[in-house]
């Protein structure tokens, strides 16, 4: 019986190991009825902070003052809302 390293191979190569199947994932159906509500409130909070970042202190105003517009001031630059 010959080594494997005196065939120039290493020993470890020459087991051969098999992993084990994994299980089959199921995903969960999920009914839209459910999505939705969720789906309208994250859209509606979107729209909210959307408003906040790229109008308020602009053309129209909810809150008086320059508070929010500085605190956004940032964020508006980033979203490519001009400011000045």
């Amino acid at each position: 019986m010959r080594d494997a390293c005196s065939r120039g191979g290493s020993a470890v190569a020459e087991s051969a190991i098999t992993p084990a199947p994994l299980p089959s994932a199921d995903l969960a159906k999920v009914p839209v009825r459910t999505l939705l509500p969720w789906a309208a409130f994250f859209g509606l909070l979107m729209l909210i902070v959307l408003y906040f970042v790229g109008a308020e202190q602009g053309a129209t105003s909810l809150i008086a003052g320059e508070n929010v517009h500085e605190w956004l001031h940032d964020g508006r630059h980033l979203l490519g809302f001009p400011c000045h």
